[in-house]
């Protein structure tokens, strides 16, 4: 497990972009009954320099700059909310764990997930690109 010290600037760094922290298996459990409605966007945040310097600014872009949006927007830190993650991670099922990682989920089902390795090696702009295509596709507003 981190210090709080340490994952605090990552955390605010998410959760001033609009998400909401999950932090145990009881607030992902409520938060997936609200996801059984729309579409809801969960960001598995993470330490990992490599990764998760690019992702949390490419989710946050994708949010704040598309047309189409999710309707909700969770979090849960990989490594420190053990309890909340593990718990997202029955979810993403049949995907192996991975942080940083997103999943959108419409309906209670999950119809994207972007895991680790499609994160690696690519800038944030990429990533926000990539999820602006899974929003126009999943969450346009016209299909409500």
């Amino acid at each position: 497990m981190y210090p709080a010290e340490l994952v605090l600037p990552m955390r605010m760094d998410i959760t001033e972009g609009g998400f909401q922290e999950l932090h145990s298996a009881e607030d992902v459990n409520n938060a997936m009954v609200e996801a059984e409605e729309g579409t809801t966007l969960v960001f598995i945040n993470s330490v990992c320099g490599c990764s998760a310097r690019t992702a949390r600014p490419g989710v946050k872009y994708a949010v704040n700059n598309s047309q189409a949006k999710p309707d909700r927007l969770y979090t849960v830190f990989a490594g420190v909310d053990m309890e909340a993650t593990a718990k997202v991670r029955e979810f993403t099922l049949p995907y192996p764990p991975s942080s940083p990682a997103i999943a959108l989920f419409k309906d209670g089902e999950l119809v994207h997930f972007v895991e680790r390795h499609h994160i690696e090696g690519r800038p944030a702009e990429i990533i926000a690109q990539h999820l602006e295509m899974v929003f126009d596709e999943f969450c346009n507003s016209a299909e409500a």
